[in-house]
């Protein structure tokens, strides 16, 4: 099926008289998913994505990004991934794969339109953005869990002078050469840097670990790890805690020895509390063995050119990286429906709803041990056909 370019477009929104029957808001592997399913449901939905391209995501990520999900796993419904991209997909294959499988979609897709407010008027929602207003029967804010990078508002972090990123601005890896480096954090954007880190001659690297740390190996026995995580999301989740454990024992001995100590709860009850993901080591913990990385007690401030720690140490690296995570960042989108709890997160996702907010659905936003593609395939599944009986 090959999409009609006419319906790829970006400019205005045109405000019509008739609601539009669904309006996905975002256009995103979980937007993409969905209406791949309602297609093949005889459902035409209008896709608004306030990027101006495919994949655009994906694009700002650093250039050595590998998936840490299987091949198995990180696909969407309807197309596979080819065998040829190996176990984990790079970040240039799964751009070409997001764009293909978008262009192929015969949905209408609008780019540059950034919705800002959703209100219900009458027996319908209203979307209000800079270009102009829709009106919709159900709206899916697909729009990811991963929207807008945080950093914890430390103490003097406003007077810092030295170099500060979020692991979003990672970037390429050959420009920490000869630098010093502290990465705050150990879950799996931490992980994955330190990962790359350290197969560069870093001046010196430090890791910041505040709650611990899970980290399970890319491979076990030549078994690649996270092709078993479909098995174990369907297991309960302490035993779930209790697997990831025995796999990073048995992968690594006690890394607490090192310096590392374990997280306070187990990994899968984490993910679903927190949303911090098990972190996947592809060579961090062997540096970390070989005393190539220090690890040092969490952030508690800065001072002008340095870095404050909470045992009072202090540290001048040239960068410091934090990945302390992201907000979905929807307050201002439907903050006032009292959909969201009290970390922003809504309360309700996938087929899930609320007889007060009729024809208001969130996708995509809640972490899932086998990882985001094939999230988005499972609840999408689930969605289409919620939509398709209710509308």
């Amino acid at each position: 099926m090959s999409a009609n370019p006419s319906k790829i477009a970006n400019g205005l929104i045109q405000e019509g008289t008739d609601p539009e029957p669904v309006v996905i808001i975002g256009a995103g592997i979980s937007g993409l998913a969905l209406a791949w399913r309602l297609e093949r449901l005889g459902i035409d939905p209008l896709i608004l994505d306030a990027a101006d391209r495919f994949a655009d995501t994906w694009r700002q990520r650093h250039p050595q990004l590998r998936l840490n999900t299987h091949r198995r796993f990180s696909r969407l419904p309807g197309r596979p991934l080819s065998r040829s991209v190996g176990d984990f997909a790079s970040r240039e294959t799964i751009i070409e794969y997001i764009e293909s499988y978008g262009r192929a979609l015969t949905s209408r897709i609008t780019f540059g339109i950034d919705v800002r407010r959703i209100e219900r008027t009458g027996d319908a929602w209203q979307l209000q953005a800079g270009a102009g207003e829709v009106r919709a029967r159900q709206v899916v804010v697909a729009t990811g869990r991963e929207r807008l990078p945080k950093i914890p508002n430390w103490p003097g972090i406003a007077t810092y002078r030295g170099t500060l990123r979020h692991a979003v601005e990672f970037g390429a890896v050959e420009q920490y050469r000869g630098k010093s480096v502290l990465v705050v954090g150990c879950g799996n954007s931490a992980v994955d840097m330190l990962n790359h880190l350290v197969r560069v001659e870093t001046a010196d690297l430090s890791v910041a670990v505040r709650n611990g740390a899970a980290i399970v190996p890319l491979k076990l026995c030549g078994v690649p790890v996270p092709r078993l995580s479909g098995l174990m999301s369907r297991l309960p989740t302490r035993l779930v805690d209790r697997l990831l454990t025995l796999t990073q024992h048995l992968a690594f001995g006690d890394l607490s020895r090192l310096g590392l100590p374990e997280a306070g709860i187990g990994a899968a009850t984490r993910l679903a509390r927190y949303g911090v993901a098990p972190a996947i080591d592809d060579g961090f913990v062997d540096a970390l063995k070989a005393g190539r990385v220090t690890p040092v007690p969490g952030v508690a401030g800065f001072e002008h050119d340095r870095v404050r720690l909470t045992d009072n140490r202090a540290l001048t690296p040239d960068v410091v990286l934090c990945a302390t995570g992201y907000s979905p960042e929807l307050e201002n989108l439907v903050g006032h429906l009292d959909v969201l709890d009290s970390k922003g997160v809504p309360r309700f996702q996938g087929a899930e709803s609320r007889d007060d907010v009729p024809g208001l659905w969130f996708l995509g936003m809640k972490p899932r041990l086998y990882g985001t593609f094939h999230a988005a395939r499972r609840d999408s599944r689930a969605l289409a056909k919620r939509i398709a009986v209710t509308r």
